[in-house]
């Protein structure tokens, strides 16, 4: 073969070379593209959840007054008020700032506005929500609302809630834009973290057990999602089952173990944790604090009888199945050894702590807890100690209850620190706590009462 014979057979092969690569690119876009547009169709059929149409808002005569009250009682120990009610607005008319660690959540409008709250919501729309975190238009709402607690509910029960808020004062409001980091402001992705995360259905009594405690078990692990604070969460944001009541946070507080791992000096009995519930202090173990202020608040207002059944199941959750007394164990007291540790502590203790603390004083004698027996200064977790020295204490159920100032601008950070660590070497016998001054800036940045 002569040269331009062989030029024209290389331009030939070339040719069905180049002409095979550009089938088999073109053939690989095609797959590409088919392929992206069926994950597109799959993602948006995982994703989307269908719109419930509106109706008109019930006439309040159309629920009975049954229903209202037990729903009443349902919001109460939900603690429902305490979220949707921003400082200065509206009772349940949503706009309080929720922090959490993917950015700032702001609580909904729940009252029975047709507009901006939900007074445009069917019964089966407000089911949805409540236990599949779906709102009425069909957007995934975030679990802030704690609807891996109230999956559990029943029928019953959410229906009684839906009128309860269905007969409450109709408040317009505009409602707040969440402050999350991105890409987490996009809904759909609750989808995937619902498949993951969301499970269970309506709560199954135990029939080894009694009646009030399965109405316990039914309140704690549903409407009262006492998980919610008191279980760690993963990075991803889900209670860790393997570790349910083991500890967790709550805006800027420690929530304590309430499981047999909870650090208090002398044992809970069912009695002790009722008065905490329903009074929000107990003297063998100290006041509540933080998030729980508002918690014990609404429990003083709920049913006795249900409170009664949320202390004995979380008595049980902590390994006490009877009521058994506490014993008067001794007090720890170190002040010579905590002294000779944090004497800044010590003398800025003397000086604006012991009027109240010390001993012989007039605190004392007025029905308030020891500075020993309080769980906060045994828990692992410096935060709420250093939150109370920082805010002070309030009376969580709004009546003649403890009191404490807040020290916030009294003392620079190093100040409180001392303080802290001289309690915790004082009143305890455990090790001083680590990272103490991170903690600390924390609860400053943080803030105090919810």
């Amino acid at each position: 073969m002569d040269t331009s014979g062989k030029i024209f057979s290389e331009k030939v092969r070339r040719s069905s070379v180049e002409r095979l690569r550009y089938l088999n690119h073109k053939r690989v876009l095609v797959y590409g593209l088919v392929g992206a547009g069926i994950c597109t169709l799959l993602a948006l059929a995982l994703t989307y959840r269908y719109p419930i149409a509106a109706v008109a808002r019930p006439e309040q005569a159309s629920f009975s007054s049954e229903a209202v009250e037990k729903g009443a009682a349902l919001a109460r120990i939900g603690d429902c008020s305490t979220c949707h009610t921003a400082d200065g607005g509206g009772p349940f008319a949503g706009g309080r700032p929720l922090a959490t660690p993917f950015g700032t959540l702001f609580s909904t409008n729940i009252t029975s506005h047709e507009g901006t709250g939900i007074g445009s919501w069917s019964p089966a729309a407000f089911r949805r929500a409540m236990r599949s975190g779906v709102s009425r238009d069909g957007k995934h709402l975030y679990p802030a609302l704690p609807y891996e607690h109230f999956i559990y509910a029943t029928d019953a029960d959410l229906d009684a809630l839906y009128a309860f808020f269905m007969t409450r004062r109709a408040i317009a409001t505009t409602q707040p834009v969440n402050r999350l980091y991105p890409p987490l402001g996009f809904r759909p992705l609750l989808a995937g973290w619902k498949m993951l995360f969301l499970h269970g259905g309506i709560w199954q009594p135990r029939t080894d057990r009694s009646v009030e405690w399965n109405r316990g078990a039914y309140l704690v692990e549903g409407f009262a999602h006492c998980g919610a604070c008191h279980t760690p969460r993963s990075i991803a944001g889900a209670e860790m089952a393997a570790h349910a009541y083991a500890g967790g946070w709550a805006e800027g507080w420690y929530a304590p173990p309430i499981n047999g791992q909870n650090p208090a000096a002398r044992d809970w009995t069912i009695d002790s944790l009722y008065t905490y519930l329903r009074t929000g202090i107990d003297m063998n173990h100290g006041a509540a604090a933080g998030p729980m202020a508002p918690v014990t608040y609404n429990l003083a207002h709920a049913p006795a009888s249900d409170v009664h059944a949320i202390a004995v199941y979380v008595a049980s959750l902590m390994g006490k199945t009877q009521n058994t007394e506490v014993g008067m164990a001794p007090l720890t007291q170190h002040p010579d050894a905590a002294a000779q540790d944090h004497p800044i502590g010590a003398a800025l203790f003397a000086g604006a702590c012991s009027g109240c603390h010390g001993p012989g004083a007039p605190m004392m004698t007025q029905g308030r807890p020891l500075l020993s027996l309080g769980s906060a200064v045994q828990e692992a977790e410096p935060r709420d100690v250093v939150q109370i020295i920082l805010h002070g204490l309030k009376s969580p159920t709004g009546g003649s209850g403890p009191y404490m100032p807040a020290f916030a601008d009294s003392f620079t950070d190093s100040q409180i620190a001392e303080i802290a660590g001289y309690l915790r070497s004082r009143y305890t016998d455990h090790p001083a706590w680590p990272k103490l001054n991170e903690a600390l800036a924390q609860a400053r940045e943080e803030g105090g009462q919810p």
